[in-house]
């Protein structure tokens, strides 16, 4: 984020130095009547400059430090991109990027529209009878696993859409086996998490070791390519509020992960954060 800081902070301080430096003729001028100063006028500042250096300024310290480099003008393009495929979203539900976690959550009684029951198909196997998710997510689903076919890979759908009812239930056997403080770093509490807006996916075993599978290793180096982001990379349990979860992925779309690969360290909180501030900014 140094760059990219250091350009906006440069800008402003232009501004400052323009507004605030005398004109060396305006001075001597001045010296012989303030009826003949020379006004001094402060350059216009670029609202959305602005903007960003606050919202950048908001951010958590670890935000900062792992934000990319680069030209500002570049981030923004890229951001409007963002904001633009999310135009495409139906307008009737909360937005792909809607920012759900320990902090911000959804109702009792939230329910994505139109869920769609996942069924025995050719694309992708399910675990059990009562999977569902948004059918936009559902759609996107398949063509990630068509992708992954022709790779020779077929993937397992273990854990969809989560009524709150469910978490609720899910959070407390939780804490019954492992304790409070191991079921918050496991298991999200009702209303807080992603498998209740029907846009995220568990897929196989829910263990560690899926990584090291075959579904594992593909998801891991392809599923952005289909706008399926990691929501809880390894490393980042004090961002995300939990450990690595190397099954759990939340569809996002493509613009969203390129956006994030390319400018927050591929960590999906740090964009869904980032774009909630955005949105939210008051000046």
């Amino acid at each position: 984020m140094k760059k990219l800081l250091t350009v906006l902070f440069t800008s402003l301080l232009i501004v400052s130095c323009v507004a605030a430096k005398p004109n060396k003729n305006t001075t001597e001028k001045a010296k012989e009547t303030k009826t003949q100063a020379a006004e001094v006028k402060k350059p216009a500042e670029d609202p959305q400059m602005v903007k960003l250096n606050k919202v950048l300024l908001s951010m958590s310290g670890r935000f900062k430090a792992d934000f990319k480099n680069g030209d500002p003008k570049e981030f923004l393009a890229d951001l409007q991109k963002v904001l633009d495929a999310e135009k495409d979203f139906r307008s009737d539900d909360l937005s792909l990027y809607y920012l759900i976690d320990k902090k911000h959550n959804v109702g009792e009684s939230y329910v994505p529209k139109d869920l769609v029951s996942l069924v025995k198909n050719n694309y992708y196997n399910i675990s059990r009878n009562d999977l569902s998710l948004r059918p936009d997510v559902e759609a996107a689903l398949v063509e990630m696993a068509k992708g992954a076919k022709k790779d020779g890979i077929t993937l397992l759908v273990s854990s969809t859409y989560r009524s709150y009812e469910y978490q609720k239930n899910l959070f407390q056997k939780w804490v019954r086996i492992d304790g409070l403080e191991e079921a918050e770093r496991e298991s999200a509490r009702e209303g807080t998490s992603q498998h209740q807006l029907g846009v995220a996916i568990d897929f196989g075993n829910i263990e560690d070791s899926f990584i090291q599978t075959s579904q594992g290793k593909w998801l891991n180096e392809h599923s952005e390519e289909y706008g399926w982001s990691l929501s809880f990379p390894q490393g980042y349990e004090d961002v995300t509020g939990f450990r690595w979860e190397c099954w759990h992925f939340r569809y996002i779309g493509v613009e969203a992960c390129k956006f994030q690969k390319k400018w927050f360290n591929d960590v999906q909180q740090y964009m869904i954060e980032f774009i909630d501030a955005w949105k939210n900014y008051e000046n």
